[in-house]
């Protein structure tokens, strides 16, 4: 089946335009998405998937999220070893307990509707051109590439920035209370960590940075979350909360690092031990 037709399936074409890429439906998107992520680093394509499918996208991840590493830790908003050198007043020192869980891609039908929008070129010459990229590439890595991200009750994923510059996300559950999306739009750059900016943010001073984001399901959220601190607020009550993270790079071949994806996922294969003696950094930020 063609691949604008497998898309065609499942996201809401009426909104927005696949199966004509580069037409003017299209270019309409693209640059209403470029406009926010160039002011708040931040967009939200609402309502992306077909109305008719959201419980099947809720069914297709509860279905799953048996699967997910669970493991209460006590982490940074860097996800750098707690026991790093750093100087007494670095925000890293600052301990954070990290609930959420994760269902890796290899525990991911290749038929779910998060996987065919995954590997689907049409979606991911979409998500390129909201960015303004040439160009994306699947994550190499087997675990991290596609994930369910799962936040129980009494759960959070606490504050840290992403590994990649921008990340794809979609919510297939909503928490009943709590469960909030929130960033802090822009608090470092390529260049400057803002160690202060940070500080501020994780002891309860900088409120004032924070913006709160209401999702709902079947809604695709792009963000740039390499310079925005952001988290998942405490979940209260059931049902969990449960998310689709689509890990896409602008270079081919890109695997975890190995204490990531020991967090993550509780285990680390071959592929993140060969490639951890090659890593390849795009800016000298501490993660």
């Amino acid at each position: 089946m063609a691949a604008t037709s497998v898309l065609d399936e499942i996201v809401d074409t009426a909104r927005y335009p696949l199966a004509d890429p580069g037409g003017s439906g299209w270019r309409v998107a693209v640059r209403r998405a470029r406009a926010d992520l160039d002011d708040v680093g931040c967009t939200v394509l609402r309502e992306f998937i077909r109305p008719e499918l959201v419980e099947t996208l809720r069914a297709e991840g509860e279905a799953i999220a048996p699967d997910a590493h669970y493991e209460v830790e006590q982490v940074n908003a860097y996800n750098i070893p707690l026991d790093t050198e750093l100087p007494h007043d670095h925000p890293a020192r600052i301990v954070l307990t990290r609930g959420n869980a994760f269902v890796p891609r290899d525990r991911i039908p290749v038929d779910a509707l998060i996987h065919r929008l995954y590997t689907s070129e049409v979606f991911q010459r979409l998500v390129a051109d909201c960015f303004g990229l040439a160009g994306l590439h699947e994550f190499a890595d087997p675990l991290a590439g596609l994930c369910l991200n799962v936040v129980e009750p009494g759960m959070s994923h606490p504050w840290h920035f992403d590994t990649n510059e921008f990340t794809v996300s979609m919510l297939t559950q909503p928490a009943a209370v709590g469960g909030v999306f929130e960033y802090c739009p822009n608090i470092r750059s390529p260049h400057a960590e803002n160690l202060d900016y940070v500080r501020d943010v994780l002891t309860g001073d900088g409120a004032a940075r924070i913006r709160r984001l209401e999702l709902r399901p079947g809604d695709l959220q792009l963000f740039r979350g390499r310079f925005s601190l952001h988290r998942v607020s405490p979940v209260e009550g059931d049902p969990p909360r449960h998310s689709a993270i689509f890990a896409y790079t602008d270079r081919p071949g890109v695997i975890g690092t190995v204490e990531r994806t020991r967090q993550l996922f509780g285990r680390v294969l071959p592929v993140h031990l060969a490639a951890a003696a090659d890593a390849v950094r795009g800016d000298r930020l501490l993660d």
